[in-house]
């Protein structure tokens, strides 16, 4: 997992009411994410290109499958509404995008979104009582958007290890139901909380449990412990896979990258093949960055020396 796969939103829009699917929340995902690692950030004025192949190798899916989900995302995601909070405490509707569009002969999408969005997104790392920050591989297996929904309202409290009470009907909303959806308390467990605590525990890098918060007998929200697993409390290093490269070797070995077919997608929109070779370059210096070159260098010439002894 490299550090630009960090997603970046504010708690205030990571908490509004909305019901997006797996395949449009994903979407938002990439969106963010790209715009973080092509260090563009995003636009109202500008549109973001999301590609197939980029959806199918994130979420471990192939490229035929990811067109088709991206394509019904594309006709559905232009429509999706959300409510929110402003500076003043006015409650505010607005939509995620102000512009979508699909590019059936290269298998990408290209999407704008609103204002409010935009403002809600942040691609700077730190400011951690103000953002909700996850690494895109902790959901990126999740099968159910419940799932994922609920990893973000959760996460945010990792700190904390425990959540306030989540009052029932705003956190149906937050995960995205609708009033008619599973109205029956066994339901809702069953069906949704349940079934996405259980996937959190298994693919995450986190473990959760909820109680449940009564008046009388009828259940008004519910509140979550949250545990890091063992795995997920070691930092960030530089691994043994990471490479040293002269000056030389970066300038060379950037310029080919650069040009190479399969990291055309992961280009800067807008920007020269020689300032996308600028960007790698940049990319090579850093231990983190390089690791997702490391597998396209042999490809353009490279050859790792063999250890002595």
């Amino acid at each position: 997992m490299y550090k630009s796969d960090l997603v970046v939103k504010t708690n205030h829009l990571n908490t509004v009411l909305q019901n997006l699917s797996l395949a449009e929340i994903r979407i938002i995902q990439l969106a963010i994410v790209d715009a973080r690692e092509t260090n563009t950030g995003l636009s109202t004025d500008r549109p973001l290109r999301i590609d197939a192949l980029r959806y199918a190798e994130v979420f471990e899916t192939t490229r035929q499958n990811a067109y088709m989900r991206m394509k019904e995302a594309e006709s559905t995601l232009f429509d999706r509404r959300f409510t929110y909070i402003d500076d003043n405490g006015n409650p505010k509707k607005t939509r995620w995008l102000q512009e979508v569009g699909y590019i059936d002969d290269e298998g990408a999408i290209e999407i704008v979104f609103t204002l409010a969005v935009v403002k809600g997104i942040s691609r700077i790392d730190g400011a951690e009582d103000f953002f909700t920050s996850y690494l895109l591989k902790q959901t990126a297996t999740m099968q159910s958007n419940y799932s994922v929904r609920l990893y973000e309202l959760l996460i945010q409290w990792k700190t904390a290890r425990k959540t306030p009470v989540f009052e029932i009907e705003n956190f149906r909303g937050q995960l995205g139901l609708l009033e008619n959806e599973y109205s029956r308390m066994y339901d809702f467990k069953q069906r949704v909380l349940d079934l996405a605590v259980k996937e959190i525990n298994e693919k995450s890098d986190i473990t959760v449990s909820y109680n449940q918060q009564k008046k009388g007998k009828n259940i008004i929200g519910f509140s979550f412990s949250i545990k890091l697993k063992p795995s997920a409390v070691k930092p960030v290093t530089d691994s043994d896979t990471s490479i040293k490269l002269s000056n030389s070797q970066i300038k060379l070995f950037s310029n080919k990258l650069a040009e190479l077919n399969e990291l055309g997608s992961n280009a800067p929109i807008g920007k020269s093949t020689a300032e996308y070779a600028a960007i790698i370059a940049d990319h090579l210096t850093d231990p983190i960055k390089q690791k997702k070159y490391i597998p396209y260098l042999e490809k353009v010439g490279y050859k790792q020396e063999k250890s002595k002894g």
